[in-house]
């Protein structure tokens, strides 16, 4: 903390000061491994030796690095199109490529004080309860669990926090902040018996968070600073971030967005921290401002998004478009259909598109079609995410993952890989089902339950076949042949499977070979042993994976187009006799 005094009689008065324009509160990974903490200034003038921002939670890196976009499109007042955005990513390895920046923040350092006592960094200043309470930082430090404090060094509460820390997670708060009653504040007309009724978690909250990320942290900015001329997205005239925009009193307002300046720095949350000399020892922390996820996927860039006919219905109005949330289940690899499937055709009379890809890797293809990005190039498409429980009053897990590509993969006019990547991913998950199937039958041979055996067959195949799929989808754009190289996929995941079935049917047991009598759904009677089930599988996973070199029933071809076209969806139909339903 920085201190400032007045002239004459003020002299004797201390103003306490923690510029982040200045001030070291940016963690961040350097190319060479080793771990810094940096200002804004310096993150933007050495970006190209950072190797990503570090949180201390994945979310909390999400919302800093859009903090940081921010800053960069309102610096930049841009890009405005493709070819200005080509001149920035060609001179991207030249320190001086973000040089607007460094003025940029100097003007607006005022701003940037997160202890300044008229308009404190993201803050309300004079926010307060009618008690005058002042609440524990467990309120917005996130890794702090609300039950038992498995997994964090902060046992069993956060009783200070330095500057640098609580501006990290003054950030992450209104991005990513429970739901469920607070405490009013004064002078919100939203106070009902001194509280404000659940009213959703921070913006991020409920984006299933998607973004690019290069090398190094100078590229990733680039990569996901979309043009102002980018079809998908709306930008208004007065899109701009929160510090351009009068100081927020204590109740909401409710306006639209004006686009990604104004969502990146969304102010969902009412804020103030409580400081003494040495740091932060408590908050006040109530709602902001209101805005809807429903159909924002033309102003927010950063997540993917499915149509939701329940909405549709509901407010009598198609299409709907809601946020699509990650599924902490689910390997992003699973699901690269959503990162990367065409966005059909908007032609007069045209169907929407049941899903929509994230607008940033929407706006990632232009410049790859356009040959401004070498189709081998190669992108992490990171997926970061926060899943909610208990009315979304905690937050119960932390999704982050990333799926490593050649951007050919966006290409709008070569599809070839994408649809081979699809496909492929499209065989891994039928190829599991039908492990799955086996260990089930298994089971049912046994006379033993058969849910349990199945989930966990179908975890150990997914967990088989993700490194391998992540190693081919990062090659699939080198010399070769996209199709030779989806055959060589199909071999694998035969034989990936192939040897988990096999073990399955050995360690089966005496009670699964010896078989016995079931009925299956029509209520046919049937024998069923290890042996049936294992030649049963054998036939359900050449159908599955299709038969490499040959015609099989659903391999090699490549024309899946992913969800968009409902490929995938089910296994193949099991053969008419003697098969059971499992």
């Amino acid at each position: 903390m920085t201190e400032s005094a007045g002239a004459g009689a003020d002299a004797e008065k201390v103003v306490p000061s923690f510029d982040l324009t200045s001030s070291p509160w940016i963690e961040v990974l350097r190319l060479d491994g080793t771990h810094d903490e940096l200002s804004l200034r310096q993150v933007f003038a050495e970006a190209g030796d950072v190797r990503r921002v570090v949180g201390e939670v994945a979310t909390q890196e999400f919302a800093l690095l859009r903090l940081l976009l921010a800053i960069t499109h309102d610096a930049l007042n841009g890009p405005r199109d493709l070819e200005e955005w080509a001149e920035l990513w060609e001179d991207r390895e030249d320190p001086e490529c973000l040089r607007p920046v460094e003025q940029y923040l100097l003007d607006h350092r005022g701003r940037f004080d997160l202890l300044h006592p008229e308009a404190p960094f993201f803050q309300t200043a004079g926010l307060r309860t009618a008690k005058d309470e002042v609440f524990s930082l467990n309120r917005i430090v996130a890794d702090v669990p609300n039950g038992e404090p498995f997994f964090t060094a902060r046992m069993p509460t956060v009783d200070r926090l330095t500057f640098a820390e609580a501006a990290r997670w003054v950030v992450h708060a209104h991005a990513y902040d429970t739901s469920g009653i607070k405490t009013g504040a004064v002078g919100d007309s939203r106070v009902k018996g001194g509280k404000v009724y659940p009213l959703g978690t921070g913006w991020a909250g409920g984006l299933g968070g998607v973004f690019a990320e290069g090398e190094t942290l100078r590229e990733t900015l680039l990569l996901n600073l979309v043009a102002a001329d980018t079809t998908e997205l709306d930008t208004r005239a007065d899109d701009r971030p929160a510090w351009r925009r009068e100081p927020c009193g204590p109740g909401g307002t409710e306006r639209p967005a004006a686009g990604p300046r104004d969502v990146y720095t969304w102010q969902s949350r009412r804020l103030r921290l409580h400081f003494d000399a040495t740091g932060v020892h408590g908050v006040v922390l109530g709602y902001g401002d209101p805005l809807a996820w429903r159909n924002a996927h033309r102003l927010e860039p950063m997540t993917a998004w499915r149509r939701s006919t329940a909405q549709e219905k509901k407010l009598r109005q198609s299409p709907v478009y809601l946020p699509r949330e990650h599924d902490p289940a689910r390997s992003a690899w699973r699901g690269i259909a959503s990162l990367v499937a065409d966005r059909p055709g908007t032609a007069q009379g045209a169907e929407a598109a049941p899903y929509l890809r994230p607008g940033v890797l929407e706006w990632i293809a232009r410049p790859v079609t356009e040959g401004h990005l070498e189709r081998n190039f190669l992108v992490r498409a990171r997926v970061i995410g926060a899943s909610y429980g208990t009315q979304q009053s905690v937050i119960d897990e932390v999704v982050d993952d990333h799926l490593t590509m050649p951007v050919v993969l966006l290409h709008q006019r070569d599809r070839v890989c994408a649809r081979q990547a699809i496909g492929a991913a499209e065989e891994a998950e039928r190829a599991v089902r039908v492990l799955g199937d086996l260990a089930a039958d298994l089971a049912r041979a046994a006379g033993r339950e058969q849910d349990g055996p199945r989930s966990a067959a179908q975890a150990v195949g997914f967990d088989a076949l993700e490194n391998p799929y992540r190693r081919w989808l990062s090659t699939l754009a080198e010399d070769g042949d996209p199709f030779d190289r989806r055959e060589a996929w199909q071999r694998e995941v035969r034989s990936t499977i192939g040897r988990l079935g096999d073990r399955l049917v050995t360690d089966a047991g005496e009670a699964a070979w010896q078989g016995r009598t079931v009925v299956d759904r029509k209520g046919t009677t049937h024998w069923l042993s290890a042996g049936l089930a294992d030649t049963w599988f054998r036939v359900h996973l050449a159908k599955a994976v299709g038969d490499p070199g040959g015609t099989g029933t659903q391999g090699g071809t490549g024309q899946s187009d992913g969800e968009q076209a409902g490929a995938g969806s089910g296994s193949p139909p099991r053969p008419a006799a003697p098969a059971l339903e499992s």
